[in-house]
């Protein structure tokens, strides 16, 4: 399967999942719960629309925006009684000054199944960049800067015509006398920016703190770059215009911009330019027809003759399921969230650690919320953040630290499955006493049999009694009795002794548990904290009685 193929199967996974989790999975809410739920994500859209728009600050990445906002759309679809709860994204960015022309803003679509249907019944289509900026109108008359207005509600912005007068990428003068009206995006000039390897880097946000001010530096002002999109009353073909633009000083233009016949040709410059060098960020790509609506009828809305694809999130909005809690052979405890199936990078996602207990009582992740997630390193989900918190908080009990550690849950008990169960995991992995086949599964099944409630209940056992277990079979006593041959050292590791431990071709138990904790301390490599542990490892109760079971069964060194 070609790359150019392949994206697009991942495009169409993405609709698919999308249709699916947006289509019929209403969430079971009552009356009153839905009101609360709309409500409470209406007032967080319309915070993060107003920190944008008015102030200029990302509190959220376009993308978690984006599927915040179709989450929002469901919701309402779900709930059509709550529909006055609609957000008004600029509701809060209107300036005082005019757009001679609409500023129309883009419809996106979200997968290459929409975009063939989309160029399918359009002709002459040229694709550019979605430069990832701020939108401006820059306003000429008699060759002059006249205006620079901020996009705003997209019929009102603010004027920034002094900020337009301190930037070097906007030329002041031009070789034309008509009134001259282009709309453009005004970025932050990066080099060898890539993409699909560093994300945005906070580009807008900067530009944006960058004309909030009233003084820049030389190097702020030469930090900006202009990317003219529109011209709208000009030239009515794509490449004269381009070209035209091109004489007047607006190079990124025709630079940036190429003609498609068919999706696979827009899927290849989407995909060229997410993961090419270009000397600013983006977050996808946008697909013009040459041919216009003429200009004097443009209106504050998507239009029909341009449209956006964005690229594939970095970070993806989940809905916590459930919060389980991990415990394990150490007594470490990890919260561990169960999703909604959630589709990122073609990966579909169910589950995510949130790493400790204490960062997961800072966040305060209950069901219900809606969490953001990344992928480390292409293949392990992270979480990243709560994004929605949901106005009806579950209680959740969470398991007490303090009864978990290093030495404890030694045999099974109500409070101590997990932690044994883990004990017994890690004392037939390979890093221990390596029992081919023997996991989790293997000791559940004896667990489950009433074979096993001790540690080493397992070295007690006789092939009759493995044979009337469902699903194990006769090669477990084998393996069983290899472990019986494993050396010391081997042994000390698969009981959990603590990390650090040299030992010395003669060492066996009694000369271990023989050491104070000056005895220890005085041992290449062991600090005070591991001199602790040791000494208390070797001088714990249940410890002993495992020792004594191994000096019973004839293990070598105890």
């Amino acid at each position: 399967m070609t790359k150019s193929l392949l994206f697009l199967f991942t495009g169409l996974m993405a609709a698919l999942l999308s249709a699916s989790n947006h289509g019929a999975d209403c969430p079971d809410w009552t009356a009153p719960q839905a009101r609360s739920e709309i409500s409470t994500l209406t007032k967080q859209i319309a915070k993060w629309d107003d920190a944008y728009h008015r102030q200029g600050i990302s509190l959220i990445a376009d993308e978690l925006y984006d599927q915040a906002l179709a989450t929002h759309q469901l919701w309402l679809r779900c709930f059509p009684r709550n529909s006055h709860a609609q957000p008004v994204p600029l509701a809060s960015s209107r300036g005082t000054l005019k757009h001679p022309i609409a500023q129309t803003g883009l419809n996106k679509i979200a997968s290459a199944q929409a975009l063939a249907a989309w160029i399918s019944h359009r002709q002459d289509i040229w694709v550019q960049p979605k430069v990832d900026g701020v939108a401006v109108t820059l306003v000429y008359q008699h060759g002059l800067l006249e205006q620079m207005i901020s996009r705003g509600d997209g019929q009102h912005g603010q004027n920034w015509t002094a900020q337009a007068l301190l930037l070097t990428a906007i030329p002041k003068h031009i070789a034309d006398q008509r009134r001259l009206i282009l709309q453009g995006e005004l970025y932050w000039r990066l080099e060898n920016h890539v993409q699909a390897d560093s994300g945005g880097v906070g580009a807008r946000g900067k530009v944006a703190g960058l004309l909030a001010r009233k003084q820049l530096s030389r190097e702020q002002a030469k930090g900006v770059g202009l990317f003219v999109w529109d011209w709208p009353q000009g030239p009515p073909n794509m490449p004269e215009r381009l070209q035209k633009l091109h004489n007047l000083g607006f190079s990124d233009s025709q630079t940036f911009s190429h003609p498609v016949e068919n999706a696979l040709q827009a899927q290849h410059w989407r995909q060229t330019w997410y993961r090419s060098a270009l000397p600013f960020a983006t977050d996808g790509i946008v697909l013009r027809q040459s041919k216009r609506q003429t200009a004097r009828l443009w209106q504050a809305k998507p239009p029909h003759w341009a449209v956006a694809w964005k690229y594939p999130p970095s970070q993806a909005l989940a809905e916590v399921r459930a919060v389980n809690f991990k415990i394990g052979r150490s007594g470490r405890i990890t919260p561990v969230l169960t999703l909604e199936a959630t589709l990122l990078d073609d990966r579909i996602i169910k589950h995510v650690s949130v790493t400790s207990l204490k960062r997961w009582q800072a966040m305060d992740i209950r069901p219900g919320d809606h969490v953001a997630i990344k992928l480390s390193g292409l293949t392990i989900p992270t979480l990243e953040s709560v994004v929605i918190r949901a106005s009806i908080r579950q209680p959740l009990i969470s398991p007490d630290p303090k009864a978990y550690h290093r030495l404890s849950c030694w045999e099974l008990s109500t409070s101590c499955s997990a932690q044994f169960i883990a004990r017994l995991s890690w004392l037939s992995s390979k890093a221990a006493l390596n029992m081919p086949g023997v996991g989790t599964g293997t000791w559940r099944k004896l667990i489950d049999a009433g074979l096993i409630t001790g540690l080493l209940d397992w070295l007690d056992l006789n092939p009759d009694q493995l044979e009337q277990v469902a699903g194990i079979t006769s090669q477990l006593n084998q393996r069983f009795n290899a472990a019986r041959q494993r050396p010391f050292k081997t042994w000390l590791i698969a009981l959990g002794v603590p990390p650090g431990l040299r030992l010395q071709p003669d060492d066996n138990w009694q000369r271990l548990a023989g050491r104070d904790l000056l005895a220890w301390r005085q041992q290449p490599g062991i600090g005070m904290t591991r001199a602790k542990q040791l000494e208390r490892f070797f001088a714990h109760p249940q410890v002993i009685r495992l020792k004594e079971k191994l000096h019973a069964k004839g293990i070598d060194g105890f």
